[in-house]
């Protein structure tokens, strides 16, 4: 799985008619492949509901619960043969340019 994350400030400078390009573009050469299992971009982190549970009582937080500049955007799902594929298919996100795209083994 590819976690996509960024600063969400800088959507306005990145979503544009280059960004754009390469986003599909990305999106093509994974569908080419045919590795691509799922993609879906996240609502802005302000709408995020954050559930704990501490000592048996349920605290929910509204927004994001972690103090960072970077939040998660999306997810891709892709099945490659190994590592260095997906290594190869994060570097080609648009948003690994200005953030970064974490690359995690699903169960």
């Amino acid at each position: 799985m590819l976690l996509i994350s960024a600063d969400e400030d800088r959507e306005p400078d990145v979503v544009n008619e280059e960004g754009l390009r390469r986003f599909h573009e990305w999106m093509a050469d994974l569908e080419r492949r045919g590795v691509l299992r799922a993609h879906e971009g996240l609502y802005p982190s302000r709408t995020a509901t954050t559930v704990r549970v501490r000592d048996g009582e349920v605290l929910r937080t509204d927004g994001p619960f972690m103090e960072t500049k970077d939040q998660i955007g999306g997810f891709a799902l892709i099945e490659c043969s190994g590592i260095d594929e997906a290594v190869e298919i994060a570097a080609g996100h648009p948003a690994a340019r200005f953030g970064q795209v974490e690359i995690r083994p699903v169960r």
